[in-house]
């Protein structure tokens, strides 16, 4: 064993499971329950949100959907003063979308990753939809496993 190293046991209901100690401290998760939260994250989310579905070329109709079905006149409220205080759903989505984002930016040139979002897809996944469609189509599910897929390709 390395010096400075421990083992770490872990007892399972059957057997001890041993692994090495790491200094690796997970970030403390954000409580979206908290009203206070939403309410301090919902202005720049809302802003991200929308500079996002410009790069990326999107309809309103499909960002609106993409929010989770907000009628018309809510839309372009948040559209016209992002400080609104989101439900925890609409952050969810928004979390997504940017992490979405973030990884096509990293993967790709900022040309194709502004793009990608709505080029049919030759992945299994897509079944030759376009990212776009099959997030519309599978709501917040289908926005997590396509942030998973983009990490996966990156690394991360």
């Amino acid at each position: 064993m390395a010096p400075g190293r421990k083992i770490v046991s872990r007892q399972n209901a059957s057997s001890a499971v041993a692994y090495p100690a790491t200094l690796y401290a997970p970030p403390a998760l954000r409580d979206l329950s908290s009203s206070e939260e939403r309410r301090r994250l919902s202005p720049a989310a809302l802003r991200a949100f929308f500079n996002i579905m410009e790069k990326w070329s999107v309809r309103d109709e499909d960002a609106r959907q993409l929010l989770g079905g907000v009628s018309n006149g809510k839309y372009y409220q948040l559209k016209q003063n992002p400080q609104h205080t989101l439900d925890q759903d609409r952050l969810q989505r928004i979390s997504y979308l940017i992490g979405i984002f973030k990884a096509l930016n990293i993967l790709y040139s900022t040309k194709l990753a502004d793009q990608w979002i709505q080029l049919a897809n030759t992945n299994p996944l897509f079944t030759g939809r376009t990212p776009l469609a099959y997030m519309l189509h599978g709501g917040t599910p289908a926005m997590e496993i396509i942030r998973r897929l983009l990490d996966a390709r990156r690394g991360g």
